[in-house]
């Protein structure tokens, strides 16, 4: 509207409207917002992420757990008994029904499912030309099955396929063509089964020869022996045993056959259908297939009541759950430090910010702004530039690491967006809250209790110590982060001090900069000696943390390897079948390899009886050792069983003269009374004389019976039958494969005989390696060390370890650099003025190197004796047997290099973080404050 005078007055529409207080606050400060999402960006990500890499971690270690058992172990087997009138088609009908039933909850390995029927007595096979073992005369055995679809995994090589079998007739069937090889069995042979319970002859007629596609294929591990004739070595009923196939026609007169007959449907689980978080949930289904109402409901379905299922499914299922319940508390130490660390950044941050602002946040109060409303206003203005960072943050780490459970992800991301969100409010409030509280009381209160609560979680850590499979303990994890807690705190007091004494030194001398450094070092932004506790703090968990973790690390190495040498009886270790005997060729060419520092040939007489002075005997190993010097030093470096040589210097002498005997000690206890003898298998005496008494030793780290250690020399002399060596033992850095390589050169006899028998069943089945005959082994400690850790959870558990750690560090170095920006005008003010009176550039970056220089050592040596003594109190409740990959009993004990080499490194990357700094921004800093109020 206008008036007379044609003033236009200002209407509703057109009045003037204040600017939105975020759009305003954004657009004044551009680069700290900015910053302050990719901070909040960051620890977001960081925080949704490492519950996925961790539940990844635990995914790959189940499964890969899952997949090394064998196929029948994790497969449901289900069984029924064979009725009159059961065929292929009603077996197909059943397995259907049981796909369709489990697969509703259950992942099935299609691949592995195998279903038919099974003769449930084997058969021998009468027929006069066929194989027998000389001695014994023992008919070989022949056990009958139906499986479906069996011409898809062998092929036909000579005759058909069984046909229907016929009433009153020999029942067709076809075997493995290398079976038939080795019992001499021929195309359309009619094979005397011997007599049914009537009198009536069982026979069988063999309509063909298959050979299997994959003989070493899993699928085949519970269906007999397919593949080919298989040795039962029982002592006196050594046979050989095979399988037929029958049509799915003939299960009657097959059942009729072997006196019953079983059907069977197996049903593997899918190991990569797995997860460790709902290993309960499995258990649970798998059960009800057992023995609940899934049981139930399938004998229904199938009309058959005695339809039973089993499976050792449930029992590796709580196996692998105990072992990730025994490595989550290792695997938190690490997430914990970083959730520590970057609290402390937020914080800062929020520090920072309230320190540029802190100015505006009191005009805005003393021009009648509300407590309510100017908190309402800051968080608002940071929810447009945290929210929708988290946001970001959160869906990137949720597409980048996928797995099933998001609610532990999308958790911690809310907590840390929270802690972002509100550092900056809450450190705003805490400007009206200084002035009706006395802060040196209210933060002596705090530090007392922080303290307090310490003390009382570490007591409590130790007094009740954590078991295995006890699973994430809150209170082990937080322990350590406790002590760092508290260790920074502590430090926070002292450091002032003593920068200032070293301040007050360095002010007698006649140099500059260092007084100036250290001066500037004992003050905050404001100049007050107060102490500045959370760069320390950051600082402090980061070493902390880290130290903790890599000692785990390191323990864990040093306690697998040495359970891999006593495991091998030294560095490296050579065992033979019991028909085999090592060379004097070979001993000679292993000890001389490169890297043999001591080496010995031994006998291990498993079967001997040591008879005391009361003629009653025990049941003991032998050990007769050629060289026992070499195996004095084999046990020294083993740990295990350590003794004087000496004590083994036997004499010559006759059959009654007593050798020099080491003996175990509950043995050593029933030879106290007096003399003593070993008797060995083949009916030879060995009279002893107790030298010495050991716990275990190299050949028989854990022996399990008492045995009996004397030198060969000796022994061989009253016992020249038993002048043989079974096992070779040496320390050093020794090639497996040079030993191989001389066993392969100077092996000695190959067996014979049924010997020989067994040795080719064993390269049948694929248990040779190394071109080395059967039963001949190296033993090596850097192989078996690498075996036991060649585990997805230990991988899982170190590789978090190591993202944990690069994580800490790098928010450590932020927590550095915000304290630097902190403190930046007070400090570019400051060098600006000494430029002017000649201060030169490299003493400009002496003066900062020198202030930031005392916090960052104290922190890591401060750091690294947290850590130590977080090791030394809570290394005892930690059981690191899952990680070593063998049951142990020792704890994690605190070790220098572990500590001091992540500590050094923080430290330098810290250092170099704020010579970085200062050259990229204090330059331009110095240069604009010398340049202020100069006209453009």
């Amino acid at each position: 509207m206008t008036t007379q005078a044609g003033t236009r007055v200002p209407t509703p529409d057109t009045a003037h409207r204040p600017a939105r207080w975020v759009r305003t606050r954004l657009r004044a400060s551009p680069l700290a917002a900015l910053l302050m999402a990719a901070l909040a960006f960051v620890t977001v990500f960081l925080a949704a992420a490492f519950p996925r890499v961790a539940d990844r971690g635990a995914d790959a270690a189940l499964r890969d757990f899952v997949s090394q058992k064998r196929l029948v172990q994790t497969s449901l087997q289900t069984t029924s008994k064979v009725l009159d009138d059961d065929d292929a088609v009603k077996l197909d009908r059943v397995q259907q029904n049981l796909i369709e039933t489990a697969g509703r909850e259950l992942t099935l390995a299609r691949s592995g499912e195998a279903y038919g029927a099974r003769a449930l007595g084997d058969r021998g096979m009468g027929n006069p030309e066929y194989v027998r073992f000389a001695e014994k005369r023992t008919d070989p055995v022949l056990g009958l099955l139906y499986l479906h679809d069996l011409a898809a995994r062998a092929t036909l090589t000579d005759g058909t396929w069984p046909p229907p079998g016929d009433v009153g007739g020999p029942l067709p069937i076809v075997i493995s063509k290398k079976a038939a090889e080795t019992i001499h069995i021929k195309l359309g042979d009619v094979i005397d089964n011997g007599v049914e319970g009537s009198g009536a002859k069982r026979t069988t007629v063999v309509v063909g020869f298959y050979q299997l596609n994959d003989p070493l294929d899993p699928f085949w591990d519970d269906l007999g022996c397919p593949a080919r004739a298989c040795l039962n070595a029982t002592p006196a009923h050594e046979h050989w045993m095979t399988s037929g196939f029958v049509d799915g026609s003939s299960l009657p007169a097959m059942v009729r056959w072997g006196s019953g007959g079983e059907n069977f449907w197996r049903l593997p689980v899918d190991p990569a259908s797995l997860h460790a978080d709902q290993l309960d949930r499995t258990r649970s289904v798998i059960s009800s297939f057992l023995t609940g109402h899934d049981a139930t409901a399938l004998a229904g379905s199938t009309g058959r009541a005695n339809l039973h299922t089993s499976s050792n499914l449930p029992d590796i299922l709580t196996r692998a759950d105990e072992r990730y319940q025994a490595s989550l508390p290792l695997s938190a130490i690490g997430p914990a430090g970083v959730a520590g660390v970057a609290t402390v950044v937020l914080f800062l941050a929020a520090a920072l910010t309230t320190d540029r602002r802190t100015a505006e946040i009191r005009l805005l109060r003393a021009r009648g702004g509300s407590l309510a409303g100017v908190l309402r206003r800051l968080i608002g203005e940071g929810a447009v530039t945290v929210l929708p960072a988290a946001v970001l943050g959160t869906a990137l780490a949720l597409v980048l690491l996928p797995t099933p459970r998001w609610d532990r992800s999308v958790l911690a991301a809310l907590v840390a967006t929270l802690i972002a969100l509100l550092a900056f409010p809450a450190r705003a409030a805490l400007l009206w809250a200084r002035g009706r509280a006395s802060g040196g009381r209210r933060r002596l209160v705090g530090e007392l209790a922080v303290l307090a609560v310490t003390v009382a979680a570490v007591a409590e850590v130790r007094r009740r110590g954590v078991g295995a499979g006890a699973g994430l303990d809150p209170l082990l994890v937080a322990a350590p982060l406790l002590l760092a807690v508290t260790g920074g705190l502590l430090l926070a007091r002292i450091e002032p001090v003593v920068v200032g004494w070293l301040s007050a030194l360095a002010g007698r001398g006649r140099g500059l900069i260092g007084f100036l450094g250290l001066a500037r070092a004992a003050r905050d932004s404001s100049g007050r000696r107060k102490p500045s506790v959370l760069p320390l703090l950051a600082l402090l968990i980061a070493v902390t943390a880290t130290g903790f973790g890599a000692t785990v690390l390191a323990t864990v190495d040093h306690v697998r390897t040495r359970a891999a040498r006593i495991v091998t009886g030294g560095d490296i270790g050579v065992s033979l079948p019991g028909y085999a005997t090592l060379t004097d060729s070979f001993t000679k060419a292993a000890g001389a390899l490169p890297g043999v520092r001591a080496s010995t040939a031994v006998w291990v007489e498993p079967k001997t009886r040591i008879v005391d002075a009361d003629r009653n005997y025990t049941e003991a190993y032998l050990v007769m050792v050629v060289d026992p010097a070499a195996y004095a030093e084999i046990a020294r470096t083993l740990g295990v069983g350590e003794f004087d040589p000496a004590k083994l210097t036997g004499t010559s002498g006759g059959r009654d003269t007593p050798v020099p005997a080491l003996v175990s000690r509950d043995l050593a206890k029933r030879l106290a009374a007096g003399s003593s003898q070993v008797r060995t298998p083949n009916g030879n005496d060995l009279r002893l004389t107790v030298a010495g008494t050991v716990g275990a030793t190299p050949a028989l780290p854990d022996p399990g019976k008492p045995f009996v250690v004397v030198p060969a020399g000796p022994a061989w002399e009253r016992l020249p039958d038993a002048k043989r060596v079974n096992e070779w033992f040496a320390v050093g850095d020794v090639d497996p494969e040079g030993v191989r390589t001389a066993l392969r050169e100077n092996g000695g006899a190959q067996p014979v005989g049924l010997a020989k028998l067994i040795a080719d069943e064993a390269a049948a089945v694929g248990k040779t390696a190394h071109g080395l005959p059967a039963g001949y082994t190296v033993h090596s400690s850097r192989e078996t060390a690498a075996a036991l850790g060649d585990d997805p959870l230990q991988h899982a558990a170190g590789r978090l370890f190591w993202y944990s750690a690069a994580a800490s560090a790098g928010f450590a170095l932020l927590a550095v650099l915000l304290t630097l920006f902190r403190a930046a005008p007070d400090r570019t003010a400051l060098l600006a003025r000494l430029r002017t009176m000649g201060l030169r550039p490299r003493q400009g970056l002496a003066l900062i190197v020198t202030e930031a220089l005392p916090q960052t050592f104290a922190a890591a040596v401060g750091g690294g004796l947290v850590a130590v003594a977080a090791v030394a109190l809570l290394g005892g409740a930690f059981d690191i047997s899952t990680l070593v990959g063998a049951r142990v009993g020792e704890v994690i004990t605190p070790v220098l290099m572990p500590v001091l080499l992540p500590t050094a490194g923080l430290a330098l990357l810290v250092g170099l973080g704020v010579v970085l700094e200062t050259l990229v921004a204090g330059r331009r800093q110095i240069a604009t404050e010398l340049r202020a109020g100069e006209q453009s």
